[in-house]
């Protein structure tokens, strides 16, 4: 049964040791499916982060996280899951009201991989461990690998619970402590993520959540000596600010998931109708709020206009929904602020001489809500190309032979994720090696539940990898250490 915002609990607090911690509230939360202020939360302190960062350096000591049995991280990890997994409902209430996230879809979703995602990183804890090197005769080489201590995370608005996860498993896993800062958009689900691992005994303290904003908080966790390792998914804006300001305020390591103007190629031989499913799942889903959103459609000439017409007939059937609505509709857009920089980028393609297949507005509809729009005629310079628009809008290009295929789909400044659509295997193989990205789907776009294969940027579009085994790496570092015999 859909529960309506009022009929909600939310909690406005910081999640800090185990419990919530009250502080004055700042922000408004507002649900983004009608406008509505759904309640005030506040924004952490630089005092209020130091407390954090201490209640995690307390309870690793304490508890002895790091070094404990790993199997007994692994179980702790998968009581953690079993619970996300039970409380499905609640979750995903908790992520509709104030994202972009229909319910049905974050409960039988987000909730169920987010589960998977730690069981998956859970069981790293006892399989992943140092390495015995060869050296000389008279010695012994050995690589130890070690937990960094506290790692400090910043997840965003759009997936807010899945996000949360790709976090804390892998660091936790890996015997850290996690301070994290939800969006301030989106706080919910996140803290009770952090109440559910204290029930299902990961020891209080190891997981803390606070609420603010990425101009207090946020510099308040980058910037904190006591914070070991930083881990961000975001916009690249955001995520230079953070390289600058780590670099100002003490060398640490980082891991950065930042943005992607994706390209899905498409040649002439493909699959129309799977194609055409292909893109629309490539870009509609959350309303194009998704860092790995195949926002430029790139058309081998021949097939241009018949896969243009496939694609403006799926785009125009969508119509809106409240996000806790019992049946899912289209995602509303995160913010007003957000809506009107989506269409200021639509409406000055336009002006450029850019032709709208269809969209290009907002739904008369209650809430910000916009319409799926397909842009034909761009210029490799307009903005509508050349910018993350995080919105369900996509432009279309076409192309004669390889060469100007590629040169279309390589972007200067981002190299997230590519698609590629043929039945030629030889030409897919040849392919994936030029598009630079760091992902590159063939006849398929987005990721599956194989939870082992990494994700991760080239170019400005990220830092390290989020996912797979690298994501368990990343949270441990090593130590060399050569004995004399």
């Amino acid at each position: 049964m859909s529960r309506r915002p009022d009929d909600l609990m939310l909690r406005a607090a910081h999640f800090i040791a185990g419990t919530y911690v009250e502080d004055t509230p700042q922000l408004d939360v507002i649900a983004p499916s009608d406008g509505r202020v759904l309640t005030r939360i506040p924004v952490a302190s630089a005092a209020m982060v130091d407390r954090a960062v201490a209640a995690a350096r307390a309870a690793l000591g304490t508890s002895g996280w790091a070094g404990l049995t790993p199997r007994d991280r692994t179980r702790a990890l998968h009581r953690w899951a079993d619970l996300i997994e039970a409380e499905a409902d609640t979750l995903a209430h908790l992520e509709a009201v104030c994202s972009s996230r229909p319910v049905s879809h974050a409960a039988t979703g987000d909730v169920v991989v987010t589960a998977e995602q730690i069981r998956f990183f859970a069981e790293f804890a006892d399989k992943e461990g140092g390495d015995l090197v060869p050296t000389g005769a008279g010695s012994l080489g050995f690589i130890a690998s070690e937990p960094y201590g506290v790692i400090g995370a910043i997840a965003p608005w759009n997936f807010p619970i899945s996000m949360a996860g790709w976090k804390m498993a892998p660091a936790l896993a890996a015997g850290n402590a996690v301070v994290l800062k939800p969006s301030e958009m989106t706080p919910f689900s996140a803290l009770y993520m952090a109440e559910l691992s204290v029930r299902a005994g990961i020891p209080a303290g190891l997981v803390n959540v606070v609420l603010g904003d990425g101009v207090t908080t946020g510099p308040a966790i980058t910037g904190h000596p006591g914070i070991d390792k930083v881990s961000f998914t975001g916009s690249t804006r955001a995520g230079a600010a953070i390289m600058e300001h780590v670099a100002r305020t003490g060398i640490k390591p980082m891991t950065l998931e930042l943005g992607g103007k994706s390209p899905m190629v498409v040649f002439d031989d493909a699959d129309l109708d799977l194609t055409a499913d292909c893109l629309e799942r490539g870009i509609l889903p959350n309303a194009g709020q998704f860092c790995v959103a195949g926002s430029r459609i790139i058309v081998q000439r021949g097939i241009a206009d018949a896969l243009a017409e496939r694609l403006a007939a799926r785009f125009a059937v969508h119509r809106p929904a409240a996000t806790w609505a019992d049946q899912p509709g289209f995602c509303p857009i995160i913010s007003e602020t957000q809506l009107a920089r989506i269409d200021g980028i639509v409406q000055a393609a336009v002006a450029e001489g850019a032709r709208l297949v269809t969209g290009g507005a907002r739904f008369d509809h209650p809430g910000s809500f916009y319409r799926p729009t397909l842009i034909r005629d761009v210029t490799a310079a307009s903005p509508a190309v050349t910018q993350e628009i995080f919105g369900p809008v996509a432009t279309f290009q076409t192309f004669d032979t390889e060469d100007e295929a590629m040169e279309l789909a390589a972007h200067p400044t981002y190299g997230l994720c590519a698609g590629l659509f043929t039945r030629d295997l030889s030409r897919a193989l040849r392919l994936t090696r030029r598009l630079q990205a760091g992902t590159v789907w063939v006849n398929r776009y987005g990721r599956s539940r194989d939870h082992i294969l990494p994700t991760g940027g080239w170019k400005a579009s990220g830092l390290g990898k989020d996912l797979g085994r690298e994501a368990y790496t990343a949270n441990r570092r090593t130590k060399s250490v050569l004995i004399d015999i």
